[in-house]
């Protein structure tokens, strides 16, 4: 068992960044490939970023390629997603989830509780 809490979330200006923080506890953090989703209101849940368990390949949504950065650090149990230049559009509740590594939901077998990032325009 896996458990993720995010945290990081909050309310910027279009054009700002934030970064999102998720740290694992139970099971050994660097067996797990992460992924970030995201939901919007009246919208499905869709995938931003994915980093293999070693880190060394990264996936990203075309939507926030070259805005966004999914990173993780094994000693610390943490995995982050750094987004810049944020858009009204990206306004959603955003997920960490530890599974396998791929951009579909199913790939992932825990899910943290998520965090609001509101974007302002």
């Amino acid at each position: 068992q896996v458990q993720l809490v995010e945290s990081g979330g909050g309310l910027v200006q279009a054009g700002g960044s934030l970064r999102l923080s998720c740290v694992a506890s139970g099971r050994t953090f660097s067996i797990y490939a992460m992924g970030w989703f995201r939901q919007a209101p009246g919208k499905e849940r869709e995938f931003v970023a994915a980093i293999s368990f070693s880190g060394g390949s990264t996936y990203y949504a075309d939507s926030v390629k070259g805005r966004f950065a999914i990173s993780r650090d094994n000693a610390k149990n943490t995995v982050w997603l750094q987004m810049n230049s944020l858009k009204p559009e990206d306004t959603a509740v955003y997920y960490c989830a530890a599974g396998g590594y791929g951009f579909h939901e199913s790939a992932y077998d825990y899910w943290g509780q998520g965090t609001q990032v509101t974007v302002s325009s």
